[in-house]
């Protein structure tokens, strides 16, 4: 594990006297340097646990038995307000995860990951993007960030394509509720299951604050050819009843 720089920020509280599990880790960036971030969130008075720079270097803003605030208006699979629930971890990304991420940076947050989900015990179905969880307001951390490899590590949940063929459901808001999405915004939703499962069908901003402007196209309805990849998904998040 890298070594990590414990640079405490004020902006947190206790989770609540009834004791909430953390049974989440919720996965962020922003298009800063760590200082910088830190700096940010001090402004606008947010946290996270913790920050990854580019370079893999840690740097602990808040204890992870208090609540940080970074997740904000949020919902998956039945928690709501998942700041009670969660480890929050910021990535520094100058384009907001729509290019790789540095490969010492993804070492270090796999180490830290594997860390937190092994202490908590956190199901494999609640890591998750801040995008997946608040589908109307968050792009990140972004169509680059690379879930297929980590679930391949025990870092979140990949599907199988063959397991489509097992899901007769063929409705979309059906499917997505299943592996634990708010559709109460069904373009939202989509877009963010996409950002996270299809990257493919993710359309690239390069302007940042433009990003953070137009998080989800308004019109926005998921491809027919992606259908098999929502359903697998489906199947394989249907599984997994933890969280």
């Amino acid at each position: 594990m890298s070594i990590i720089i414990r640079q405490f920020l004020p902006y947190f509280d206790e989770r609540p006297q009834q004791p909430q599990e953390i049974k989440a880790l919720v996965l962020h960036c922003s298009a800063y340097s760590a200082p910088d971030m830190i700096k940010v969130l001090e402004e606008r008075e947010l946290s996270s646990h913790y920050i990854i720079d580019t370079e893999g270097k840690i740097y602990q803003l808040v204890p992870e038995k208090k609540r940080a605030w970074h997740a904000g208006q949020s919902w998956w699979r039945g928690m709501h307000m998942l700041n009670q629930y969660s480890v929050g971890i910021e990535l520094s990304s100058p384009d907001m995860g729509q290019s790789d991420y540095a490969a010492k940076q993804i070492r270090t947050l796999l180490k830290l990951s594997r860390q937190i989900i092994r202490h908590y015990q956190i199901p494999v179905t609640n890591v998750v993007a801040h995008s997946d969880i608040a589908p109307t307001r968050k792009p990140d951390p972004g169509k680059s960030f690379p879930w297929q490899y980590l679930a391949t590590k025990g870092v979140g949940l990949w599907y199988d394509l063959s397991d489509a063929a097992k899901v007769a459901e063929n409705d979309v808001p059906t499917l997505l509720q299943r592996i634990g999405y708010d559709t109460n915004n069904l373009a939202a939703a989509s877009y963010a299951f996409c950002r996270h499962f299809v990257p493919q069908a993710v359309s690239e901003i390069a302007d940042i604050k433009s990003l953070e402007e137009n998080v989800f196209p308004p019109d926005f309805v998921l491809p027919d050819e992606y259908l098999s990849i929502l359903k697998a998904c489906a199947y394989r998040y249907g599984l997994k009843r933890g969280g």
